[in-house]
C-alpha cells in the first residue's frame, strides 16, 4: 500500500461519518502574525495571560512541532494560501509598502484553498492582514474570497489603519472604505458578523489578526500615523514590553468572543478551529527554547505554536509532536470538505491522521528558504546552511535531543549531511529557488 492510501485509510473513520451525515464541516482559521513559540501560557510563558487560548488546546491538540513555510510574513502566506512551497509562485520576501508594490499572489496563475471551497459551495470570508499585493487585481476578493475586511500591507498603524508608507489601508473587497476601530476588535467583530451571516451554509473564515505585529499599539492607545508620510515600523511605545503583552491580551480576548459566538450560533461541533503563528517573535517576543528570531531558519524563526480544535472529532488534551507545516493546511481543507483538487500539485499532506488520531504523517523531508539562508529536515535532524551566526558551513542539528541548535553534529555525521545536502539541492531546482 502506497504512503497516500496509508493516509487516506487513517482517515477513512472521519470521512464516513461525514459522508454518512452529509454535512461537510465548517472551518475557521486564525492566525497571529510574530507569534513567538513562547507568547503563550500554555506554551509555557508564565507572564502573559492567554486564558482562551489556553483553553483551546486544553480541548483539542496542541502541535508542538508545526512550522510555517518561511520565517517572515509574505512568503509564509503565499505558502499557505497555495499549498505550495512560496518560491513557486515568486514570493520569496515580503511585499513591502515603498519597495514592492507591483508584486502579489496573481489569481491569473496560482490556485487558493479559499477559490477551492467557494467551488465546493463554502462561503470565503477573510478579515485581517492580506500582505500578498498591494493591486488591487491581488486583492482576496479576486483570490477566492466572498469578503474581505482589513489591509493589504504588512502592518498599519491599530488605530487610523494607515501603512508604514504613509498610505490609507482598510479595505472592504477592492475598495478603500474607513472605518474607526482597534484592528483587533475590528477583525472580531466583522468575523462574527460572517459566522452569524454563514450560520446555515458551510463557510470557510480565515482571521489574520494584526497582533503582535509592530507598531506596537495596544487597545487603550492612540493613533501615531497619518497618510503622507513614511513611519519607523516599531512605532513610538515606551514600555514595548507591557504594550506586546496587552497586545496578546487583547487577541486573546478576542478569540476568546469567536469561540463563544461559534457556541452560541450552535456551531461548535461542526467547526473545526485552527490556530497558528506566521513566522517566529522579534527579540521584543518570546520564542521560548528556540534558538532564533524572525527572518532566520533558525528554529525560532519558523517553528510555532498551532492548536487545533474541533468537538466530538478531536478528542480533547492532546498533544501532538509529529512536524507539521502550514503548507499541510490546504490539502486537509480539500479533504475535509469534498472540495475539487487544484490544477496544481500540493506541497503538503492532510493532517487528518493526525487530528483525528487514527495515523501518522510518516517521515518526510521538509524544506526552508530564505534570501540565502537553507534548511532541510527529515525525522529528527535538520540541515541548516547561511542562517545568521551559523557559520560558512552546513550545520546538522538532532532537534530529538538538542531543540535549542547547540551542537552541530555535521563532522560525526558526513554521509547524512551529502545525502540531506543532494536533497535540499534537488528542491532548490524543482521549486525554482
Amino acid at each position: 500500500m502506497t504512503r497516500r492510501s496509508l493516509l487516506s485509510a487513517a482517515a477513512l473513520p472521519l470521512l464516513s461519518r461525514l459522508n454518512a451525515a452529509e454535512k461537510r464541516p465548517n472551518v475557521v482559521l486564525i492566525l497571529a502574525d510574530d507569534l513567538g513559540y513562547g507568547d503563550m501560557g500554555c506554551y509555557g510563558n508564565p507572564h502573559i495571560r492567554t486564558p482562551n487560548l489556553d483553553r483551546l488546546a486544553a480541548s483539542g491538540v496542541r502541535f508542538t512541532d508545526f512550522h510555517s513555510s518561511g520565517p517572515v510574513c509574505s512568503p509564509t502566506r503565499a505558502g499557505l494560501m497555495t499549498g505550495r512551497y512560496q518560491q513557486r509562485c515568486g514570493i520569496t520576501e515580503v511585499i513591502t509598502a515603498a519597495g514592492t508594490r507591483d508584486n502579489g499572489l496573481d489569481p491569473a496563475t496560482q490556485t487558493t484553498f479559499a477559490k477551492q471551497l467557494k467551488q465546493a459551495g463554502y462561503a470565503t470570508g477573510i478579515f485581517g492582514k492580506w500582505h500578498l499585493g498591494y493591486q488591487t487585481k491581488f486583492n482576496p476578493d479576486k483570490n477566492g474570497f466572498d469578503q474581505f475586511r482589513g489591509y493589504v500591507s504588512g502592518n498599519v498603524d491599530y488605530f487610523s489603519h494607515i501603512d508604514q508608507a504613509g498610505f490609507a489601508d482598510w479595505w472592504e473587497n477592492s475598495k478603500l472604505v474607513p472605518e474607526e476601530g482597534y484592528t483587533t476588535e475590528l477583525i472580531t467583530r466583522h468575523g462574527i458578523e460572517f459566522l452569524e451571516t454563514n450560520r446555515s451554509r458551510p463557510f470557510c473564515l480565515y482571521m489574520p489578526y494584526e497582533t503582535v505585529h509592530a507598531p506596537y499599539q495596544g487597545p487603550h492607545d492612540k493613533a501615531e500615523r497619518v497618510v503622507g508620510r513614511q513611519y519607523n515600523e516599531a512605532g513610538t511605545a515606551s514600555d514595548v514590553k507591557a504594550t506586546y503583552k496587552d497586545m496578546i491580551e487583547s487577541m486573546d480576548s478576542n478569540i476568546g468572543k469567536v469561540l463563544a459566538a461559534i457556541k452560541r450560533l450552535g456551531l461548535e461541533r461542526d467547526t473545526l478551529v485552527f490556530y497558528f503563528s506566521d513566522n517566529g517573535a522579534t527579540p521584543r517576543g518570546s520564542n521560548g527554547p528556540l534558538h532564533g528570531f524572525k527572518g532566520s531558519l533558525w528554529e525560532g524563526g519558523h517553528r510555532e505554536p498551532a492548536i487545533a480544535y474541533w468537538p466530538g472529532k478531536i478528542a480533547p488534551g492532546r498533544v501532538c509532536d509529529e512536524t507539521v507545516t502550514c503548507l499541510d493546511l490546504f490539502p486537509t481543507l480539500l479533504e475535509l470538505t469534498a472540495a475539487p483538487k487544484p490544477p496544481h500539485k500540493l506541497d503538503g499532506a492532510s493532517l487528518l491522521p493526525l487530528l483525528t488520531g487514527h495515523g501518522t504523517l510518516g517521515e518526510r523531508t521538509i524544506f526552508w528558504g530564505y534570501m540565502g539562508q537553507r534548511a532541510v529536515r527529515r525525522g529528527k535532524w535538520k540541515l541548516l546552511t547561511g542562517a545568521p551566526g551559523a557559520g560558512p558551513s552546513a550545520c546538522l542539528f538532532d532537534l530529538a535531543n538538542d531543540l535549542g541548535e547547540t551542537r552541530n553534529l555535521a563532522e560525526q555525521h558526513p554521509e547524512l549531511v551529502k545525502d540531506l545536502t543532494a536533497a535540499l539541492r534537488a528542491w532548490e531546482k524543482d521549486v525554482g529557488a
